[in-house]
């Protein structure tokens, strides 16, 4: 197992106007930055860019201020990637030129930083296919649609997947991107030798109304998904993987394809499903948007990138990245290897629910393997 945590003071103020950066040594709010030269398999640089929730102030100074905010946040991921490659002591794993890395991202809600830092791991991880599971937006207005044309300076093609507080004038937006796939309906689009299946999410709530783990809507669309799937394979033409937004509609896609992957939850989540089918659930590569600065602890900023063979699209191994949320440095970064067997479909365990959204329970027949077989470092936030 390895887990590897980087944490680093910026060495200017970050928000310049209206955010204090705020250090209180033994309060428990904030944290010392400290460095140690010897620690070369676990390397840790720890301190925090504000303290607490009343340091960073209304949403209006986070918004005028957010252009240092974002270069903070990619230089970071900058710094963390690069110091995990030159580790030497990683799992028993070393993707090659060939390895497909696919960057799995969701649930950014409108959160402009995310930009940023999906670029930063494009470049440092030579991604070739960005996916992202949904809730691009927040209210899925037409206002919002320009939030979309970051998309294009991604470096990578982009395949999205409708959520929940995505409109369809959302989905029409991302089309209208050069480098964009939209899958709906069971669609599948061939990107970079992979062949990727998806669905929207059957329901729209920009108010923020929770969707049930259970809805019937979500099971009757992984089931559309998973018969569009099946007839591909009937064709000879098999899909490598199913993406849906919420957990519960991708975990209908059980035993038809290798991967699926969702968010929703804001939770990251792994687990291995009936057939062998493994289910990636992602938390929020936006750190639950702008509208985190109303939480008291802010969310954190979640992604991975999956190595698959570019032969076979068997999954060899994944990363793990996770950000500090809104206004805090710290960086985490830890490798996991599948466990030998699972790809072929040998779960070799009993199918339990594993969580759902806003704590339901999770699909059935999953069985949950936060692990992934390698074991993940835990974040320290001072």
């Amino acid at each position: 197992a390895l887990g590897l945590a980087v944490y680093r003071r910026p060495r200017r103020a970050l928000l310049a106007g209206g955010l204090a950066l705020a250090l209180m040594a033994g309060s428990g709010l904030a944290a010392r930055a400290t460095w140690n030269p010897t620690s070369v398999l676990e390397p840790k640089f720890s301190g925090l860019l504000s303290s607490a929730p009343n340091v960073v102030g209304n949403a209006r100074s986070i918004v005028s201020d957010f252009d240092a905010y974002q270069q903070e946040l990619a230089s970071l991921v900058t710094n963390v990637t690069k110091l995990y490659e030159a580790a030497s002591s990683l799992p028993a794993y070393s993707p090659d030129p060939t390895t497909l890395r696919v960057l799995h991202v969701s649930d950014i809600h409108l959160n402009p930083a995310a930009w940023e830092i999906v670029r930063s791991m494009v470049d440092q991880y030579g991604i070739d296919v960005i996916v992202d599971t949904g809730d691009l937006m927040d209210h899925g207005t037409k206002a919002e649609n320009g939030f979309t044309e970051s998309i294009g300076t991604l470096g990578a093609p982009y395949v999205w997947v409708r959520g929940n507080h995505d409109s369809e004038e959302t989905q029409k937006a991302v089309a209208r991107q050069k480098n964009a796939h939209v899958v709906d309906d069971g669609k599948v689009v061939t990107v970079e030798g992979l062949r990727i299946a998806g669905i929207g999410d059957p329901q729209f709530t920009p108010d923020r109304s929770v969707v049930p783990a259970g809805d019937p809507a979500e099971r009757r669309a992984g089931r559309e998904l998973a018969a569009s799937i099946r007839a591909e394979k009937a064709l000879g033409r098999p899909v490598d993987i199913a993406v849906a937004h919420n957990p519960v509609a991708a975990a209908e896609t059980a035993g038809t394809v290798p991967l699926a992957l969702a968010g929703h939850t804001h939770r990251r989540d792994t687990s291995v499903l009936e057939g062998g089918t493994r289910l990636f659930v992602q938390g929020s590569t936006g750190g639950g948007g702008l509208r985190a600065v109303e939480d008291e602890v802010p969310q954190e900023v979640q992604a991975s990138v999956l190595y698959l063979d570019r032969d076979s699209h068997q999954l060899q191994a994944w990363d793990d990245i996770t950000l500090g949320g809104l206004g805090l440095s710290t960086a985490e970064v830890s490798r996991h290897l599948p466990p030998e067997g699972l790809e072929d479909g040998k779960s070799g365990a009993e199918p339990s629910g594993a969580p759902g959204a806003d704590g339901a329970p999770g699909p059935s027949g999953a069985s949950p393997e936060p692990s992934g077989g390698a074991g993940t470092g835990r974040q320290e936030e001072g």
